[in-house]
């Protein structure tokens, strides 16, 4: 049981073109267009900033506690940036630089000597919505309650977390749970400062007693009366729209922490049919910020001319984060050979899917040559990539795929195919039904099969069916895409372990990661090994060589650098986002995710 105990020892922050001011004038051809129009002529456009692509239906209510809320705009907890709009947590995540920025904290948190525990000072300016302060006590009570009922944050952290003791109203110390006498992940205790939500300790408890203690009912209370720390609070939503309202008290605007308030009074999401019809409203300037994936967007000003840009003006035109990556079911029949597995990997052409399935919308293998890491700065320096260069490849290499399976003795039959001990080598791609991107990538693995004599048939069930299959102990799927980690706190310690971990595989229900049961026992100690390690030199060795284990087994490979978010903006109304070279360091997370919510206070209106 965590041990949540109070004690008393008294009071204790490329450059892009800049395009001309023009009004869009579209036909609306969607209902969903139709239905935004009329709420959009509600809000005064100049105090409001329009959001697309986080919310695709009705919410379920604000409840912070839950993670079933389906209210993206205000409730989102993740390891790339904590969505900080209407709740708040210690730090802000800036995934640029895999800095930490003080939000209800104040100042830099400070490890004891041998990292077994955590010091955070609390800002003693900070307030609920109800005027009432932030205590340390919200922030053990939100950690007890979490971990007690086991909600989505409780579980993700309680394995690590031994204690928190408050010290006054404003300190607390973080105690990490002990293994072998050394603590058990000092990198999770680090996601913990800035992934949970700090939630009132009262408003739980009332939480608590009007659900009887039932942590089933107290994950489904809508919670219309929660108290939230943030800059926007409720104001509307329906099946059409979700408008948060700014909060004219919003503690932020003191000098300890922004010195003023976030400049649009409203943030409101349309809830669109498809992407076509939140690409639509973001053509016609109805959109600011949209987070979906439109292919060829550099169109929008290069043809058409539009105030629309992303992060970079060049590709990839944002921050490849995330990894999709297709997985080698390892019971599937050859797919246990490696070199079976290293000769598909090197014959498929990565340019082609990053040129055609994202539109150019990812770095390149050769830009950022393959290992375990994201193409961001903070995590290319964690390895030797030189140590590695041996092993990595850019793909296309048809080749010297086929001179490996005919070294191996894996040769082609009178038809052309290839066999193992007398076995036809066939097996299928697939990826979830409607997943455009993905699907393009999988026929583009399909297609190098049949440049080394391996059948590759590629298939798109629906997600549901999909999901359910890839989650459980399976040899249904031979090879198949799943996503990645993006940047964290305990990246990319987190992702080797999501690729490669022994222990997800024997999961009845494994949403962690490791899909096609890989083992490696040395992996499993450096997955061991990290976290504990504080030595640069000794933790760059042990990243370079799960690296050098990754690329040797080829276990699954990355098929393109996906950004965590898509941010493009049309600056026909409100203008100053974060843009690449700027000098501001604000991540393009949509203005809303951890440290990416600076963007807020930082855009002003075109006129």
């Amino acid at each position: 049981m965590v041990k949540f105990t109070y004690y008393y020892l008294g009071g204790q922050h490329m450059k892009k073109k800049v395009l001309s001011v023009f009004v869009a004038i579209v036909m609306v051809m969607s209902l969903s267009v139709n239905v935004f129009a009329s709420a959009a002529t509600e809000l005064p456009r100049n105090e409001t900033l329009y959001i697309a692509g986080l919310q695709w239906g009705a919410i379920n209510g604000w409840n912070a506690f839950s993670a079933d809320m389906n209210n993206a705009l205000a409730v989102t907890q993740q390891g790339q940036g904590t969505r900080v709009t209407m709740f708040e947590t210690l730090y802000m995540y800036n995934m640029l630089d895999n800095s930490m920025v003080p939000l209800l904290a104040e100042g830099d948190y400070v490890w004891s000597a041998c990292r077994t525990s955590i010091l955070v000072n609390l800002n003693p300016n900070a307030k609920w919505s109800d005027g009432t302060p932030v205590t340390a006590r919200d922030v053990i009570v939100t950690a007890e309650m979490s971990m007690k009922y086991m909600n989505t944050q409780g579980a993700a952290f309680e394995p690590f977390i031994e204690s928190i003791l408050a010290f006054g109203d404003h300190a607390i110390v973080i105690n990490a749970k002990m293994e072998r006498g050394v603590p058990a992940n000092p990198l999770m205790l680090l996601q913990f400062l800035t992934q949970p939500y700090i939630l009132q300790a009262d408003w739980l408890l009332e939480l608590e007693a009007r659900n009887n203690g039932n942590g089933s009912a107290m994950l489904q209370d809508p919670a219309e009366d929660i108290p939230y720390s943030g800059p926007y609070g409720p104001f509307f939503a329906d099946d059409t729209r979700i408008i948060l309202i700014r909060n004219e008290n919003y503690w932020g605007q003191h000098a300890s922490m922004w010195g003023k308030l976030p400049v649009p009074k409203y943030l409101a999401h349309p809830v669109f049919e498809d992407n076509s019809a939140g690409d639509l409203a973001l053509r016609a300037g109805m959109v600011d910020v949209s987070q979906q994936f439109t292919a060829n967007v550099q169109n929008y000003w290069l043809v058409d001319g539009l105030p629309i840009s992303t992060f970079m003006d060049e590709p990839p035109y944002g921050i490849g984060s995330s990894l999709p990556t297709a997985y080698f079911n390892m019971g599937s029949y050859g797919l246990d050979n490696v070199y079976i597995r290293r000769a598909i990997a090197l014959a498929v052409d990565y340019d082609a899917i990053i040129a055609n399935a994202m539109t150019n919308q990812s770095a390149t293998f050769q830009q950022v040559p393959r290992s375990l890491m994201n193409p961001t700065a903070a995590e290319q320096a964690t390895f030797d990539s030189a140590a590695v260069a041996h092993l990595q490849w850019a793909g296309n290499d048809i080749e010297l795929a086929n001179k490996i399976l005919d070294d191996a003795g894996i040769l082609r039959n009178a038809d052309g195919r290839r066999e193992l001990d007398g076995v036809v080598l066939s097996y299928t791609a697939l990826a979830p039904q409607g997943w455009s991107d993905w699907e393009a990538a999988m026929e583009i693995v399909a297609a190098a099969g049949e440049l080394i004599g391996i059948e590759i048939v590629t298939l798109f069930p629906d997600w549901s069916v999909y999901q359910t299959v890839v989650t459980t102990p399976q040899n249904d799927y031979d090879i198949f895409m799943m996503w990645t980690d993006s940047s964290s706190p305990s990246q990319p310690w987190g992702r080797i372990r999501q690729l490669m971990s022994s222990e997800f595989p024997p999961l009845d229900s494994n949403w962690s990661g490791n899909w096609g049961h890989f083992t490696n026992a040395r992996i499993d100690e450096i997955i061991r090994l990290i976290p504990i390690e504080s030595d640069p030199d000794v933790l760059t060795a042990l990243y370079t060589e799960a690296v050098e284990i990754y690329l040797t087994y080829v276990p699954s490979f990355t098929l393109m650098y996906r950004p965590a978010n898509f941010h493009v903006v049309n600056e026909s109304v409100w203008t100053g986002f974060t843009e690449y070279g700027d000098g501001r360091n604000v991540p393009p997370l949509h203005a809303t995710d951890g440290y990416a919510i600076a963007d807020l206070y930082n855009i002003r209106l075109v006129r």
